[in-house]
């Protein structure tokens, strides 16, 4: 989720730092289009190395969450040393990009094998709902007001705290919270409409941020930084889409 790296203060701790060049648009756009690239590459040699294994059971049998949980683990270690250090976001942006693009190949490959073609409709879906958002924005029908960003960062923050505790309550053996968010009751394909909703509208939160930012003249390495928020918030909303449709094709 993007927000939270975005934050004013993200930004307050470098603006008096000394940085050859200034953060611009266009950089930030070249940045996140370097980074897309990367993920893809990377998901696209998940994809390549499971697509012609056999079967959901031989992918689990060859280590495939080996992989899901190697690039899940870099590319947090990568997202928090980045938030703390932003300096060093040129060298870690590709990194995290490189480790998602693991983490999201491997995990597609699985919705894949339970559910041909899910995939293609998500990622379909997802470049969709970015350019929606990125119309929406550029056309004024959608503008982070004050009232809008209040409403947003808490709902965000609301969906982190629900994910913490599913995480928390399966790390003690409970698994109810987990089932219910799992499962294909009308209730929980709500809620991922909800959640995916909001990952949606932090395109805006993000599109404002970085536009500000960059007229500020925050530093050059920034744009690397902004990037890796533009691509959380990408890969946040895909994944919400993937189980969403998981949610959907389970119950025909």
């Amino acid at each position: 989720m993007s927000s939270p790296l975005f934050s004013e203060k993200a930004f307050q701790s470098t603006r008096s730092a000394t940085y050859e060049g200034s953060m611009t648009l266009r950089g930030t756009v070249d940045k996140s289009i370097v980074l897309f690239v990367t993920l893809l590459v990377t998901a696209t040699w998940m994809w390549n190395r499971w697509g012609g294994t056999g079967g959901i059971e031989v992918a689990l049998n060859n280590g495939i969450i080996s992989y899901m949980i190697g690039g899940l683990v870099v590319g947090l270690i990568s997202i928090i040393v980045m938030s703390f250090k932003k300096s060093w976001a040129p060298y870690l942006a590709p990194v995290y990009a490189a480790a998602e693009g693991v983490l999201l190949g491997a995990l597609s490959m699985l919705f894949e094998f339970m559910y041909p073609g899910i995939v293609m409709q998500a990622v379909g879906i997802t470049i969709g709902i970015f350019a929606l958002m990125l119309i929406a924005y550029k056309t004024g029908v959608l503008r982070a007001t004050p009232r809008f960003t209040k409403i947003l960062v808490m709902a965000t923050f609301g969906v982190m705290i629900f994910y913490g505790l599913i995480w928390i309550t399966s790390l003690f053996g409970f698994n109810g919270l987990s089932s219910f968010y799992g499962g294909s009751s009308l209730m929980s394909i709500g809620l991922s409409v909800v959640i995916a909703g909001i990952a949606a509208f932090n395109f805006i939160l993000d599109f404002n941020f970085i536009e500000e930012q960059a007229k500020m003249g925050a530093p050059k390495y920034m744009e690397w930084y902004s990037g890796v928020a533009l691509l959380a918030t990408l890969i946040w909303l895909y994944i919400e889409i993937l189980r969403l449709l998981a949610k959907l094709n389970s119950r025909n």
